[in-house]
């Protein structure tokens, strides 16, 4: 399928085949009871109780993308595919997990108990190991292009499954990654969202004066884009400029902008994701599904361990482990994972040599990720790297295009469908082929 360009709306299509999430009613009293059930890891539904994320997304919910970005590189070593014994595993054990015979790094207990919800792929490969080229390779699916700016896989979904219902953006990304998820050729209006302090801060979304200073303020601003259209009808609607003050002011008085605070959330939840920003990035994205955004990514840091890799993996991880453990739990628990794809990938994986500084350096001949949800199968267990850290070609190769044309299939997507960009360039949304084992 192509969806053509033309003027500047023609160039921000949908895909006709989207179906519209619907909003239903909430039933906050019965909050807690779905809290407790999610920090105690159950999942299952009381008699007459009904799952307040379930009534909000609506029985024929388009699906999410969730991603924990891992900034700087993690480890594959002490996170998800540890060698202990072996020269490089280093000092770091191995645990089980609840996926029988598969063990990830000793600082992730937590989550080991939950790995059963999702599946661990050990054979990502990757020829860039530059942390821009990298970061662009792995959020995209495809390689930087000096000609193109590829759109990230969570602008995609912004704008391959839009929801006139939400009216907070479809595209977030909460923390401090430099490296934001951008629109590409589908346009700026699929950037993400960025929110630096998630769950404490959300800058410019007051206004600054009364009521009617402010409608003052707005019919004084009309006056002076009225004037700027004037015989410039095409150049001025290509700037977006009335779609984003548009945009920004039904945000400003949504109901649905409470998603982004953690006021209402009992303490205990708030305690069970971790006291942190990524914590709070993690719990902030679970409710940010739960509105119906279409993508959220939560950025943490601390993984580019060139010296003291030990050190800094086993720090990442004390952040790490709990946050993304409640959030499956709570995802199960809210009847929301099989609506929510959930990525947790970085930008390469590390060394299998420990060098000088007791670090690892960049190694994208054979990385880790996590993958599940959004019907994808779990437990499964994809790749294996060399023990003794000799081949870069890990067996049971998975490339990244063909990562990305699975999750955009499991977000129900057309991931060879074809878009052309506002010069006229056809573009495929993925390259790759989805991985038959997960779909």
């Amino acid at each position: 399928m192509r969806l053509g360009t033309g003027d500047s709306q023609s160039h921000r299509p949908t895909l006709s085949e989207a179906s519209r999430v619907r909003n239903a009613s909430q039933q906050p009293d019965r909050r807690d009871v779905l809290a407790i059930a999610a920090g105690l890891g159950i999942s299952f539904v009381l008699p007459g109780m009904d799952l307040k994320a379930a009534e909000q997304r609506g029985p024929e919910r388009q699906k999410s993308l969730l991603t924990l970005w891992l900034a700087g590189g993690p480890s594959q070593l002490e996170t998800w595919d540890p060698h202990p014994g072996m020269k490089i595993g280093g000092p770091t054990k191995a645990i089980a997990t609840s996926i029988p015979g598969v063990q990830i790094a000793e600082f992730y207990p937590q989550l080991a108990e939950q790995l059963g919800h999702i599946s661990v792929i050990r054979s990502l490969w990757s020829k860039e190991g530059d942390h821009a080229r990298g970061t662009y390779y792995l959020k995209t699916g495809y390689r930087p292009d000096p000609t193109l700016r590829h759109p990230s896989v969570g602008a995609i979904a912004s704008y391959a499954l839009p929801d006139p219902t939400v009216e907070i953006p479809m595209n977030v990304a909460l923390g401090s990654s430099p490296f934001s998820p951008g629109g590409g050729y589908l346009g700026a209006e699929h950037d993400a969202f960025r929110v630096f302090d998630p769950g404490r801060n959300l800058q410019n979304l007051q206004a600054y004066v009364g009521d009617a200073r402010q409608r003052q303020r707005l019919e004084s601003l009309d006056v002076v884009s009225q004037a700027f259209r004037a015989g410039r009808s095409s150049p001025a609607a290509r700037t977006l400029h009335q779609e984003t003050v548009a945009a920004a002011l039904k945000m400003m008085t949504s109901e649905q902008l409470k998603a982004f605070t953690l006021d209402d959330e009992p303490k205990r939840i708030l305690t069970a994701y971790g006291d942190s920003p990524f914590g709070r990035g993690c719990l902030v994205a679970r409710r940010l599904i739960e509105r119906g955004v279409r993508s959220v990514e939560v950025s943490l840091g601390g993984f580019d361990s060139h010296a003291s890799n030990f050190e800094a993996h086993q720090r990442a991880g004390t952040v790490l482990d709990p946050a993304f453990a409640q959030l499956l739990r709570d995802l199960k628990a809210r009847d929301l994972l099989d609506s929510t794809v959930v990525l947790c990938i970085g930008e390469f994986g590390r060394t299998p040599n420990i060098n000088p500084l007791e670090g690892r350096d960049h190694w994208p001949g054979g990385f880790s990720c996590l993958l599940g949800g959004g019907g994808l199968k779990s437990g499964v267990l994809i790749g294996e790297t060399d023990s003794a850290g000799i081949e870069k070609v890990p067996k049971d190769q998975v490339e990244i295009k063909d990562l990305y044309a699975t999750i955009l299939q499991a977000l129900g997507i057309d991931y060879g469908s074809h878009v052309d960009t506002p010069v006229g360039r056809p573009m495929k949304l993925s390259d790759g082929t989805p991985l038959k084992r997960l779909v």
